[in-house]
């Protein structure tokens, strides 16, 4: 037979329970929505920076125009990406290798749940090459 003192015994037992499912489950949600914030932020940075590496890689010399080969000027390019850079509120890069230009951009992220943020780094190339009768040159 079960005495009333051994029923109290068992009393709080499920608010434990409870406290420790509700906690892991708020951990869960929050990796989730953070985790998908930062894809986000992620997925941003690289988007803008690839736009960015083709608004510089438009920025053609002057010789590249009059058939002489192909060629990026880089001030004109630099300028063009910087624009394309502030008018999307974001921080970055431009450097220049050959006909190849590339882009590096910082985005702030800031978690709603977990302590997680700062900024995230994104990566954008554009190539400028001569294409005649179909065939790259």
């Amino acid at each position: 037979m079960i005495t009333a003192r051994q029923l109290n015994e068992d009393r709080g037992s499920i608010v434990l329970y409870f406290a420790i499912v509700i906690a892991a489950l708020l951990l869960v949600v929050g990796f989730v929505v953070d985790g998908a914030g930062r894809i986000r932020a992620i997925q941003q940075a690289d988007q803008v920076a690839r736009e960015a590496a083709r608004q510089a890689g438009q920025a053609l010399d002057i010789q590249s125009v009059r058939g002489a080969g192909v060629s990026v000027d880089p001030a004109a390019g630099r300028a063009a990406a910087q624009r394309y850079l502030a008018a999307a509120g974001v921080a970055g890069n431009v450097t220049f290798s050959g006909s190849t230009v590339r882009v590096t951009t910082e985005v702030a992220y800031t978690p709603l749940f977990l302590p997680i943020g700062g900024s995230v780094r994104g990566q954008g190339e554009a190539r400028t090459v001569r294409v005649l009768a179909g065939t790259e040159r």
